[in-house]
């Protein structure tokens, strides 16, 4: 797999492959994360090519306190080949020159598949409350 920032015209490929990992959910427009990812570190916008196709993303980002990863996703047809592995490591390598210290992620608790997959890379679940709060509502809830 080739991982690269990415371009303006990954942008149908990338929506299309949220929507099949099931990442699109009604408050989130993909079109308005995009567009915000590209205006802060938008080098870090990754995406995974295997033979032209874009089979994998990851957004990571960093405010000098925590680095935070979102939108990580492999294909289904993909899968169980350590993609999201390169991905991620690629994420943290970006993040660790940058001198981050700590990455954070969110997963739903629901989703003991993916918590599993973050485990085996070292993460661990924070005893703490995520508290979030809308400031603009992209899409009708």
């Amino acid at each position: 797999m080739q991982i690269r920032p990415f371009q303006p015209a990954d942008e149908e490929a990338v929506i299309a492959l949220w929507e099949v990992c099931g990442l699109v959910v009604p408050q989130n427009d993909p079109v308005a994360d995009i567009a915000r990812k590209l205006r802060v570190n938008p080098e870090w916008f990754l995406v995974g090519e295997v033979e032209g196709v874009v089979v994998a993303s990851c957004m990571a980002g960093y405010e000098g306190h925590r680095g935070w990863i979102n939108y990580l996703a492999v294909h289904p047809d993909q899968r169980r080949q350590s993609l999201a592995r390169q991905m991620m490591e690629h994420a943290e390598r970006l993040l660790r020159e940058a001198g981050c210290p700590k990455i954070n992620l969110q997963v739903r608790k629901t989703n003991a598949e993916v918590i599993a997959f973050y485990e085996s890379l070292g993460f661990a679940v924070d005893e703490v409350v995520s508290l979030g709060k809308r400031l603009q509502r992209d899409a009708p809830m």
